[in-house]
């Protein structure tokens, strides 16, 4: 019973956590990590950055959700080409997968100087996913020939494609991840081999010249192709300018656009939709970076009322000159 209900919670409170559809996307893009989801910013910055995550959810509870990510990225010398790379361990009850993509990018710079920014970046990112099942402590008595009783494993290649525009204060990412199909170690009809996802983002940077304030109100909307599961995320942060680095913080709203049924009280089925606030604060400080995030699951029906912590550990280097005019932290 514990483990079906921990199948059901997970299910019904965690859509865009499954486990077998590649890295998971979670609100971590927003610690300065676009690289993390958009393959396209590989070196758009000014200064190539390492970038470390740990991700809990559920503290004290066995086989909780966890996940690990390291990616780095930067410029090719003065080159308009970017290159990065991602690591990442993900572990969701008996599932768990490890992956590693390489990046490629391209940036082309439509301006006449670096002064006003307007770039137009495409990326590619090509990498191998292992997936587990650990099926060990599942009962086995040989006559469900789907339980094997061991640990299953496989390995599957895919790609992620897109593309990034930044003009003056301004941007928009647009990308397509698990480009090729990828049925992972599971042949059950309910597990779609399909596990293309589409993002797109866009947002801007406001401030008055020469403040030391400025604020970004930014949106991303993802869409699953094999499930049609769609949601989208309302986020706002804001930077405060100091003579060490900057200090900064925000709010995001995360809404499922579909409901899932679940049966209460017996015989009434009712529905709800993930929803998540996550407040976050970082600080810059000279070429080191750290965040901490807090995902709160507003949902009437959860598996435990304990919200899931995140840490972001970076670094910046071989960093150039502050390259444009603009209010735009992610690039310079």
């Amino acid at each position: 019973m514990k483990y079906t209900f921990l199948l059901l919670v997970g299910m019904l409170c965690l859509p865009n956590a499954y486990a077998q559809e590649g890295l998971p996307i979670y609100t971590d893009y927003l610690t300065d990590n676009y690289y993390l989801i958009h393959p396209s910013m590989a070196g758009a910055a000014n200064c190539a950055k390492v970038r470390l995550t740990g991700r809990q959810q559920w503290f004290g509870h066995e086989d909780a959700p966890r996940l690990m990510t390291l990616s780095v990225n930067g410029r090719i010398g003065d080159s308009p080409s970017g290159i990065g790379g991602i690591l990442y361990a993900d572990k969701n009850g008996y599932h768990s997968q490890t992956g590693a993509y390489l990046t490629y990018a391209h940036h082309l710079m439509f301006s006449r100087s670096e002064l006003d920014l307007n770039m137009l970046s495409f990326g590619l990112s090509a990498g191998f996913i292992q997936y587990q099942l650990d099926e060990t402590t599942f009962p086995f008595d040989g006559q469900d020939p789907i339980v094997q009783g061991v640990v299953q494993s496989a390995t599957n290649f895919n790609i992620d494609f897109g593309f990034s525009y930044h003009y003056l204060d301004f941007y928009a990412h647009g990308t397509i991840k698990n480009v090729l199909k990828n049925s992972g170690i599971n042949n059950d009809v309910l597990i779609t081999s399909n596990l293309r996802r589409y993002l797109l983002s866009v947002g801007g940077v406001f401030g008055k010249l020469g403040s030391e304030w400025s604020y970004e109100p930014s949106v991303m909307f993802q869409y699953r192709d094999g499930t049609q599961e769609s949601m989208v995320d309302f986020n706002a942060k804001v930077y405060k300018q100091m003579e060490f680095g900057t200090l900064w913080g925000g709010l995001s709203y995360r809404q499922s656009l579909d409901g899932a049924q679940f049966i209460s009280n017996g015989n009434t089925i009712r529905s709800q939709k993930l929803q998540q606030i996550t407040p976050i604060v970082g600080v810059n400080y000279n070429q080191f970076m750290f965040a901490y995030t807090y995902t709160y699951q507003s949902n009437s029906v959860v598996f435990t009322n304990g919200g899931f912590h995140q840490l972001t550990l970076g670094y910046n280097f071989s960093c150039r000159r502050k390259r444009y005019e603009c209010n735009c932290p992610a690039v310079n």
